[in-house]
């Protein structure tokens, strides 16, 4: 059986999250396993990290590929990527639920369509398709 080499890849930065969410690795762990699961992806890993004197990194390993934060709590300051092969899995849903989860502000947004010849930015595709 043949698989498709298509994905998605979202990379969100937030701003003004409160320090107690970025700082709290089980907050942060709940958060993502439902913000994988709204999206339809399956978790098969997992790794986070508790800094000292703060920030987490975690990741979830996915079927489809994966979901990253990186937290900067002193600067109220996450930087989030999910990437996802194929079709089915969204991860927009992904990054929007953990927005909603974290609070802040979205300072920086992109995403990509990969896998199906040159990467090209979604967010100009969806705007030419809307001209």
């Amino acid at each position: 059986m043949a698989y498709s080499t298509y994905g998605r890849h979202v990379t969100m930065d937030l701003r003004e999250v409160a320090f107690e969410k970025l700082n709290d690795v089980d907050f942060l762990k709940r958060v993502m396993y439902e913000a994988a699961t709204r999206c339809g992806a399956t978790v098969v890993g997992e790794s986070f990290i508790q800094f000292s004197p703060q920030g987490v990194t975690g990741v979830l390993v996915l079927s489809e590929s994966h979901l990253s934060i990186h937290t900067y709590p002193e600067e109220g300051f996450a930087a989030i990527d999910c990437y996802t092969c194929g079709y089915t899995v969204d991860p927009e849903i992904a990054c929007e639920y953990m927005k909603a989860m974290l609070g802040g502000r979205v300072a920086g947004y992109r995403a990509l369509r990969r896998g199906s010849g040159a990467i090209e930015d979604l967010n100009q595709l969806q705007l030419a398709a809307a001209n």
